[in-house]
């Protein structure tokens, strides 16, 4: 009998069996796909996701994420307040809803990271995540969700455009950006874009256009050639896509064509890369073709679902640009030459690098205005054909 009850007592079958702790109930949570790094200026940046869902009949409030180095439990990122609800999208929320630090029951968020590190420190091998909310105003805590760091390193591209000045335009923390915008298909949730760039080219006042802005072909970086970033091969393209006549013309989409025209090359190892918001009828390749780095393939336009008329480039897992998850990329070599403060400060004067440095195997910073060389640096081609003078009135 003795030893029925204490088998009773270890099951937690035993009536009035009393628990050495109480039971943590509210918040699953799990990560994502395994973070890539990728090295940007003097950091290492590492992007994923933390899956979120409240099983409770009540709401939780989230206090705090911390990330700490699963090896040695070295804190690397703690979000609390305003950069944690800043972080956190419930499943389903509209556009424009505020953001929050309340799971309400049944509902499900994504927390996006973004952890930063210094270039020349050892990259964890895996992280671990402290998860701290508010049940009924008594805070509760729970560690998990280990995500291992991946092995992988971010693939090298050539430049995707020609000569002139560029603004690199994405930004982690935007609501709707590409970083944070996942789509459901399939039966699978993924971010195709998360490290996805849009290209617009800039003069040297920091302007995107001359005159009637209104008017596409004013439109600095309208019509430029768009380049092979690696030995490749096509697999999927879409040229077939109309442009509106003008700028505030432009339409919202249905999904399958938000991407406007496009091309997608095969970069092997598992990994595609996709350009979009292609010129209508520019596209130069067909499906199957092999080309080479720094080949014109396209036409930078205005197709699709696009706020005016630029490049979006992003790699991923898949082979068409909605597959798949986004993997991140640096760029063989460019020159930073300045940035803006912010995306808000897009088309006005922004701020000159002290000294154009050259980069190299490295992701420009979030709105820095970089140039890229007018030839195929590998095999001292001539000038591609899209390649012209820096701007200016």
């Amino acid at each position: 009998m003795i030893r029925l009850l204490r088998a009773c007592l270890l099951a937690g079958w035993f009536p009035f069996a009393v628990h050495a702790a109480p039971l943590r109930d509210g918040i699953t949570f799990s990560s994502g796909p395994e973070p890539i790094p990728v090295r940007s200026a003097t950091t290492q940046r590492l992007a994923y996701e933390l899956h979120l869902a409240n099983h409770a009949d009540v709401p939780l409030v989230l206090e705090r994420i911390e990330v700490f180095d699963a090896a040695s439990s070295v804190p690397l990122a703690s979000l609390t307040a305003d950069e944690l609800q800043g972080a956190l999208r419930l499943a389903g929320s509209a556009r424009g809803e505020a953001p929050t630090r309340t799971l309400p029951p049944g509902r499900v968020a994504v927390a996006y990271l973004d952890i930063s590190l210094d270039a020349a420190r050892t990259m964890p091998k895996a992280l671990r995540h402290r998860l701290a909310w508010l049940r009924d105003g008594a805070p509760v805590a729970l560690e998990g969700a280990d995500t291992r760091v991946s092995s992988r390193t971010a693939v090298v591209l050539g430049a995707p455009l020609g000569g002139g000045d560029w603004v690199a335009l994405y930004d982690p923390a935007m609501a709707r950006g590409h970083r944070r915008v996942a789509f459901a298909i399939d039966g699978m949730l993924r971010i195709p874009a998360r490290h996805a760039i849009d290209w617009m080219r800039v003069d040297d006042a920091g302007r995107l256009s001359q005159g009637d802005e209104q008017v596409l072909v004013n439109w600095y970086g309208y019509g430029a050639d768009v380049l092979a970033v690696a030995d490749a091969t096509v697999v999927a393209l879409r040229d077939s896509i109309a442009e509106p006549a003008r700028l505030g013309s432009a339409t919202r989409h249905p999904l399958e064509d938000a991407s406007g025209n496009y091309v997608s090359l095969d970069l092997g190892d598992g990994r595609y890369a996709h350009y979009e918001h292609l010129l209508p009828g520019s596209v130069r390749v067909r499906v199957g073709e092999r080309v080479r780095r720094g080949a014109p393939i396209a036409r930078l336009g205005f197709t699709g679902d696009a706020t005016g008329p630029h490049l979006h480039l992003h790699v991923s897992d898949g082979a068409t640009p909605l597959a798949g998850e986004g993997v991140p990329f640096v760029l063989d070599a460019y020159t930073a030459i300045g940035a803006y403060a912010s995306m808000a400060a897009l088309g006005q004067p922004y701020t000159p690098e002290p000294g154009a440095r050259a980069r190299t195997n490295d992701l420009p910073l979030p709105a820095a205005v970089v140039r890229f060389e007018a030839r195929d640096q590998r095999d001292g081609g001539a000038p591609h054909a899209g390649a012209r003078a820096k701007l200016k009135d």
